[in-house]
């Protein structure tokens, strides 16, 4: 089953040739990239395409790995596809497609680089910040708000969670 959130303005970013790129398949690209995470961090893929649906960058979590709070999926795949677009930080017209709903400074990250669309594949009710605690990507009081198209695949997505959560129990 599949939501579609409220779309943030009329005025939206066109998405060119990443809406001929089904929702479904950028979400099992995010699959994808999630299997790249490091057994520590919890399996959370995100992938960048471009306005024509190329994929610009894919990143898994990394805090573990790297020890570093910002290494959220979303965040390193954006700064890759911000330096693979070479227009600075601005991804307009771009969808990030991510496994997990992202956290508000994911969220806020998204937001600030002017992308175009996001579609996310499973609830995250203790963190997400794209419905579930906050709506930090529809809030009007910010200058962009990105269409959004929520729980695309989410069986699959939540998953991965709920595979790896069951491995870290004793």
């Amino acid at each position: 089953m599949t939501t579609d959130l409220p779309r943030g303005t009329a005025s939206a970013p066109r998405l060119g040739g990443a809406a001929l790129l089904s929702d479904e398949a950028m979400i099992r690209a995010a699959i994808d990239a999630a299997a790249a995470a490091d057994g520590r961090d919890v399996p959370v893929g995100a992938v960048v395409f471009d306005a024509d649906g190329r994929e610009l960058a894919r990143a898994a979590n990394a805090r573990e790995a790297t020890g570093d709070p910002t290494a959220h999926a979303e965040v390193l795949a954006l700064r890759a596809a911000a330096q693979v677009m070479g227009d600075g930080w601005r991804l307009e017209g771009a969808t990030l497609a991510v496994t997990l709903e992202p956290c508000t400074m994911c969220a806020g990250a998204l937001v600030l680089a002017r992308v175009g669309k996001l579609v996310f594949g499973a609830w995250e009710p203790k963190t997400g910040a794209v419905g579930s605690l906050w709506d930090v990507v529809r809030d009007r009081r910010l200058n962009h708000r990105p269409q959004v198209r929520g729980v695309v695949l989410e069986s699959e997505c939540a998953a991965l969670l709920d595979d790896f959560f069951k491995s870290q129990r004793p």
